[in-house]
């Protein structure tokens, strides 16, 4: 697991479902980080491009160059194959 580092100023406003768990967890583990609710979320969830297999999808799928860019992973693609 990767551990939290600065903001991303680039933050857009979403409105998402979830469970009461989930958004007691992110609240807890805010306020033990001393990070806000959505940095703690922001920060988590890019640690699913640690999903080899996640990866692997993008290089195999078909013009994959939108995704690739928009999520910023050209250096964990390795610029395979890209359609």
């Amino acid at each position: 697991m990767k551990f939290i580092t600065p903001k991303n100023n680039k933050a857009e406003s979403v409105e998402w479902l979830i469970s009461e768990r989930v958004r007691a967890l992110v609240n807890v583990y805010s306020e033990y980080t001393g990070y806000s609710e959505s940095e703690v979320v922001d920060t988590l969830l890019l640690n699913i491009l640690d999903d080899k297999d996640f990866l692997n999808w993008i290089e195999n799928k078909r013009n994959n160059r939108r995704i690739v860019k928009q999520l910023e992973i050209e250096d964990l693609v390795e610029g395979k194959k890209l359609g």
